[in-house]
């Protein structure tokens, strides 16, 4: 925690841990797609089998003995009713149209029925692409990760001493924006550079929606700016890799004890008096994959043995997926991004005041607001091209429920 205890100064400017802080609206309003072929509606028979299933377990007289496993259901039983009720309102409204374009194309109807047929097909037509989209937002699966806390690392990439010190910049940024989200944020491990910044930094960001929020700013940050030390005013180019990974719980990784060799030193830092005197860092080495994680922020030993596995757990959780979405080659494609760190994701242009998101070609000129924190405007964008990317995929059947 030394570290983190002293104010590292990067550019000039204070990063400080985030705790408590108010809570603010964090959901995020997605306006609907571009309109979708008619008939684009996946066959909803298998969401009504699932319902019958539900309604014959909540049926069953122990069904309460398991307070969790109700909860479970019976919410699952609520989403499902509710993509009932819309489905059959969409398909009221095709019938609607067809019923109307019957009278339209009949020769024998009279002036006042063509009129009254025009105006009630005209009204359905209006109302049915945002039914549709009701039906297809309903029908894509959550991700079960969405909810959870999320461990965030921070790289200095190719640049040196700039790249670090854009390092400390993004790290700021997001514990500005942790702090406006009331998000709690906690220290996992960090090296500083020798000009300010850092050279790595990990931490754990507690809060509602964490990783829903920002799982879409993993990959490769790129800054273009004039650093402090350039004599002659040229712009430099800097990368910084940021890694966005859910925290992982018991049931998804099992780290069985024998796959660890775990070492012990003393923690490294500017001195005082507690660092370099007592054995309290910890490395842990997972042998099936080599990953490698070291924790020495706390004085106690058995917290940072806590706080490494919490980050090992999350890499393997990340690596697990990973190799679960390599699977869905044609799902992925769909996606905003694929995630990847060594994906360059978004270009911070400090001369141009520009910040540019490669992945959905959007750009903004507001980056001083945006390094204190004000992300929303990106992450609203990004959340609102996956969420239409997915409905279209959906639409298409190309992504299968």
């Amino acid at each position: 925690m030394q570290l983190w205890q002293r104010k590292h100064e990067s550019r000039g400017r204070s990063i400080v841990a985030i705790r408590e802080l108010p809570k603010l609206e964090r959901r995020v309003r997605f306006p609907p797609p571009a309109p979708l072929p008619m008939n684009a509606i996946p066959d909803v028979q298998p969401f009504i089998d699932r319902f019958r299933a539900l309604e014959a377990l909540m049926a069953a007289e122990n069904f309460y003995e398991d307070q969790r496993s109700a909860a479970t259901i019976g919410r699952e039983y609520c989403q499902i009713r509710e993509l009932l009720e819309s489905h059959g309102h969409y398909t009221s409204l095709v019938e609607v149209i067809s019923d109307a374009e019957k009278i339209l194309n009949d020769p024998n109807a009279d002036g006042e029925m063509l009129l009254w047929a025009q105006e009630e097909r005209d009204k359905a037509l209006q109302r049915i692409e945002a039914a549709k989209f009701r039906v297809l937002s309903l029908m894509l699966p959550e991700d079960p990760s969405d909810s959870r806390n999320t461990v965030l690392e921070i790289r200095a990439g190719a640049g040196g001493d700039e790249a670090a010190i854009f390092a400390g910049d993004l790290c700021r940024m997001y514990l500005r924006f942790s702090e406006l989200k009331g998000w709690t944020v906690e220290p996992i491990s960090s090296h500083g550079a020798e000009l300010g910044g850092f050279k790595e930094v990990i931490l754990l960001i507690s809060g509602e929606d964490v990783y829903r929020a920002i799982k879409f700013e993993s990959g490769v940050h790129r800054v273009q700016r004039i650093p402090e030390t350039e004599a002659n005013g040229r712009v430099h180019t800097s990368t910084v890799t940021v890694a966005v990974l859910p925290e992982a719980e018991e049931v998804d990784v099992q780290v069985n004890p024998e796959d660890l060799e775990i070492s012990i030193c003393r923690a490294s830092g500017a001195g005082g008096q507690h660092v370099n005197k007592t054995d309290s860092a910890v490395q842990l080495l997972h042998k099936p994959t080599g990953i490698i994680v070291y924790c020495a922020d706390e004085r106690s030993q058995q917290k940072n043995r806590s706080k490494a596995m919490k980050v090992l757990q999350a890499r393997l959780l990340q690596q697990k997926r990973r190799e679960e979405e390599e699977k869905y080659a044609s799902t992925r494609r769909n996606q905003v991004g694929s995630g990847d760190r060594s994906e360059r994701i978004r270009t911070y242009n400090f001369p141009q005041n520009r910040l540019t998101d490669h992945r959905i070609g959007l750009t903004l000129h507001n980056l001083p607001a945006i390094m204190e924190g004000d992300l929303s405007e990106v992450i609203t964008a990004l959340h609102a091209a996956d969420y239409q990317r997915r409905i279209q995929a959906l639409a298409t059947k190309e992504n299968k429920i």
